[in-house]
């Protein structure tokens, strides 16, 4: 395994970070012997990042996670988010403690190395739409979690970059973060790249390069596009069967399509399959510190690891990706 810079977090990170997310499911539905196995295996091919949220299955990817760490007696860096979906929105800051509080009991854990925000940044606030404005993280929510750290129970604070992106520059420029989740893929790549005029899908604005200069860890999520570059469309019996799009087109269907205009990467046998162009993508921007992928079950977790060990993409598949891109417009 590889390790690289997590911004200001003192630690060197795995290249592929363990996701506890619904989407690929197995830490939310799969069976608890078969959560054991894939969180030691993970151990063993040096996965250091373990990232869960409050609402992954109503909280079950962190109870399990917890009850597994606890079992294999593991000490590992574990990143977890915070929602403000059931706090009054001029309470911010008890809603934050509540939500967190929440979290360290389900962890079975005294502190959360990584807590990062999981509501998205609008232009106006609407906690029951999961909506929270810059000036609510710069405040209520910051004073929350300056509570809580003053109380030794969070380390760093971290941020899911989705929402409106100028907001979301404006919160990574801020300081208050040491890391930040961004979708970076194939499909939407404007996260690290710039983007053709017309781009019909959530434009980013070379978040990556912004990150970077401030220091700030960047952790890759839908690098597989909810499964649309996975180069099948069969799903996993503990993966969810239907995804929403976030940070790519307008729905799933348009993202399968978009992916088909990837395959020369196979075709032309620069990578093996459309998960190993994937993942080596990501990894290709040195600004990356980690990417996220979301297991179903252990094939999964190995075959992510034997990509990532391959190193970044040819230069030449990488010079003709824009090309592709500058299709993707109104």
């Amino acid at each position: 395994m590889n390790y690289r810079s997590f911004g200001n977090v003192e630690l060197d990170v795995s290249e592929i970070g363990f996701g506890c997310g619904d989407v690929g499911g197995l830490m939310v539905r799969g069976e608890p012997a078969d959560q054991v196995r894939a969180v030691a295996r993970a151990l063993e091919l040096g996965i250091n990042y373990f990232d869960t949220a409050s609402r992954y299955g109503g909280g079950r990817s962190e109870t399990n996670l917890g009850r597994v760490l606890k079992e294999l007696s593991a000490d590992v860096f574990v990143g977890t988010k915070y929602s403000l979906g059931e706090s009054d929105p001029v309470n911010l800051k008890t809603g934050v403690i509540q939500s967190v509080e929440a979290s360290l009991k389900r962890l079975g854990r005294e502190r959360i190395d990584l807590i990062q925000l999981h509501d998205r940044i609008s232009f106006q606030t609407d906690v029951s739409a999961r909506a929270v404005t810059v000036t609510d993280v710069l405040t209520g929510v910051r004073d929350g979690l300056d509570e809580l750290k003053s109380q030794g129970k969070v380390c760093y604070y971290g941020m899911t970059g989705v929402g409106e992106p100028n907001g979301i520059h404006d919160v990574v420029a801020s300081g208050m973060v040491s890391t930040v989740q961004t979708v970076y893929n194939l499909i939407n790549s404007s996260a690290g790249h710039d983007s053709p005029p017309g781009f019909d899908m959530p434009d980013y604005g070379k978040l990556i390069d912004l990150a970077s200069r401030r220091n700030v860890g960047v952790i890759v999520i839908r690098v597989l596009g909810a499964g649309a570059l996975t180069g099948t469309s069969i799903r996993h019996p503990v993966a969810v069967p239907n995804v929403a799009p976030i940070g790519s087109g307008r729905d799933f269907q348009q993202d399968e399509s978009r992916a088909g205009q990837f395959a020369f990467l196979v075709d032309e046998g620069f990578a093996s399959d459309m998960p190993e162009a994937s993942v080596r993508f990501a990894l290709s921007n040195p600004g990356v510190s980690t990417v996220l992928v979301g297991y179903s079950d252990i094939d999964h977790l190995e075959r992510s690891v034997e990509y990532a060990a391959k190193g970044p993409l040819a230069p030449e598949a990488l010079s003709r990706l824009p090309g592709v891109w500058s299709t993707f417009v109104r």
